[in-house]
């Protein structure tokens, strides 16, 4: 039986209505009606669910069946086929975390496991679960053990559970660490990803451009004396090499683009003093020029190296001026490379990994060499995978077209946000609420016109997949601290349009009678106010978009398999609507 089938079971038992249950339980209608029609259910064990069982007991009570109790009617609900417990979603959320950060084969998986593709594809998307769970995590821990043998591989695994390499040495090992983490692990980048969003958040682009005194830099035209080619050994004259070759690009006459990748390591570079800054500087110097720098990370490293690599470079993705790649399957553990290009200068460096003090760079003008490194970094380029879009005002019709051609795909999407959703507002309401601000007959148009196409967007994606809005309970004192602006990111408008609380509370109201209308769409309210200037928009499976409401506009929308699971991991645990509608 399922959950539906049993709630129903006793409503038709005790002779009662949803809105009683909705009465006793503080559950809205409308969520009770959900669970009934088999459109949504509770997590287990959280308070919802509580309380349902809660108030179905308390019915039993008023109405002599002394055989229901809270007890019982919980065991009954925990019974149902379609009921995922905590343990059982944990490891669907442990084994899809494992499959992308290993970028396992599943083909392979399964010929080795003997489930068929249909079914992982099911436990993977939670349609079904394993009917044995400990079955289940032996079969992928063994499989998983046996494939996974080199250093880089166990690095990852490692740093994934929460062990030490030493006891992943051998196979056996590897087995039982692997299974218990898939049945009781907890992925351990939350922190990571928190702080990366956080600073995200936080960050104000022209704050930093003062910080930096970037509006003040000017650009050096006096001709820089360097050879047209010199080679540099060991890690002091590498740390020069860098500085060369940003300084030879900065003085060129080119504007033709940048591609850099390395696989060396920063830290020792980090500790000198003077390097980063000067680095930095040249960097700035190369987006003031107005160079556009194709940049190729390095994520073969644990997700916290990889979180604070990219912290570091959300001032310069700010800027509009880089493309962020990445390689996949990237597992190199005796050598390290460089190669970094413009427009007339090159500089490739090699050395051995653990003796990176003793590699050896080379940066060249001749055209002829430069032209050869030239072909080097493009066909590196051409195998890289795009680790994000990063879209600013001037990408607003290319960010229009992916979200609507995604609008036809296939897919749950989540949110997470920090204002409202335009598209939950009454179109005369709006038209009301703009009439009360200090803007122009054009400004209002472009914003009506703006929430008319979120509308049709969101609607063409309700007629077949579920939109869940995750958004933060807000109260009177809450909202005089912190005032919500008119959600306007998507259409790069950073001008502040702030609700009333009164006007606030009429848009929730709204959004809540969108609810009721659009069976599809979920609305969830959650006392945390997570961020202030962000809101995370999520296909599940697909992309993640991290929206950034001002200073300055800009959505990153993130493919890498693994930075993506992370922002879906992310996702506070759902919490249901608590308050009746009015």
């Amino acid at each position: 039986m399922k959950f539906c089938e049993k709630l129903n079971e006793y409503i038709e038992t005790l002779n009662c209505t949803a809105k009683d249950i909705s009465s006793i339980s503080g559950l809205s209608e409308a969520t009770v009606s959900r669970y009934r029609a088999g459109g949504r259910m509770p997590e287990i064990d959280s308070e919802p669910f509580d309380r349902l069982c809660e108030a179905i007991a308390s019915l039993a009570e008023q109405k002599q069946h002394g055989d229901i109790t809270k007890a019982s009617v919980k065991e009954s609900f925990l019974d149902c086929t379609d009921v995922i417990t905590t343990d059982k979603e944990q490891l669907r959320d442990n084994f899809n975390t494992l499959i992308s950060v290993l970028d396992i084969n599943i083909a392979r998986l399964c010929r080795h496991t003997n489930y068929d593709t249909s079914t992982i594809f099911r436990f993977r998307n939670g349609s079904r679960q394993p009917s044995d769970p400990t079955k289940f995590a032996a079969a992928i821990a063994g499989y998983i053990a046996r494939e996974i043998d080199n250093p880089g591989e166990i690095s990852v695994l490692a740093e994934l559970i929460g062990c030490a390499r030493k006891e992943l040495s051998d196979s056996s090992k590897r087995f039982d660490k692997i299974q218990n983490w898939l049945l009781n692990g907890k992925s351990t980048r939350t922190d990571s990803i928190s702080k990366f969003l956080t600073k995200l958040d936080e960050f104000d682009l022209n704050e930093y451009i003062k910080a930096i005194r970037f509006d003040e830099l000017k650009v050096p035209s006096v001709p820089f004396q360097l050879p047209i080619s010199k080679t540099y050994f060991g890690l002091t004259e590498m740390m020069e090499s860098e500085l060369d070759f940003l300084k030879a690009t900065v003085l060129s006459k080119s504007m033709g683009p940048v591609i850099m990748y390395s696989d060396m390591p920063m830290s020792e570079m980090a500790k000198d003093s003077e390097f980063p800054k000067k680095w930095m500087l040249g960097m700035a110097m190369m987006l003031k020029k107005g160079l556009h720098l194709n940049q190729i990370h390095n994520l073969d490293r644990s997700f916290e190296d990889m979180m604070l690599g990219l912290e570091g470079w959300i001032p310069m993705y700010m800027t509009g001026q880089i493309s962020p790649y990445y390689l996949k399957n990237v597992q190199n553990n005796v050598f390290l490379h460089l190669l970094k290009v413009s427009g007339t200068a090159a500089l490739s460096g090699e050395a051995i990994s653990g003796y990176h003090s003793e590699g050896k760079y080379y940066l060249t003008k001749s055209k002829d060499e430069v032209s050869y490194y030239k072909k080097r970094a493009q066909a590196l380029l051409s195998s890289a995978h795009p680790l994000m879009d990063i879209y600013r005002e001037e990408n607003a019709v290319a960010l229009n077209a992916f979200l609507i051609g995604d609008a036809r795909t296939e897919g749950k999407r989540r949110s997470i946000l920090s204002s409202l959703p335009i598209y939950t507002m009454d179109k005369d309401y709006l038209e009301q609420f703009l009439a009360k601000r200090t803007l122009s007959e054009a400004e209002r148009e472009s914003i009506l016109s703006y929430a008319d196409s979120q509308r049709l967007m969101t609607e063409e994606i309700l007629k077949t997949e579920t939109v869940e809005d995750e958004i933060p309970h807000i109260t009177a004192e809450e909202f005089d601290r912190y005032p919500i602006c008119l959600s306007l990111s998507g259409m790069f408008c950073e001008k502040e349009i702030f609700y009333t609380y009164e006007e606030y509370e009429e848009h929730l109201k709204q959004t809540k009678i969108f609810a009721e209308t659009h069976p599809n769409y979920i609305l969830n309210q959650t006392s945390a106010h997570t961020f202030r200037n962000l809101q995370i928009y999520i296909h599940e499976g697909k992309w993640a978009m991290v929206s950034k409401n001002k200073a300055p506009v800009i959505h990153f929308v993130i493919h890498h398999p693994k930075l993506r699971m992370a922002i879906e991991e992310f996702t506070p645990p759902m919490v249901e609507e608590q308050h009746p509608l009015d």
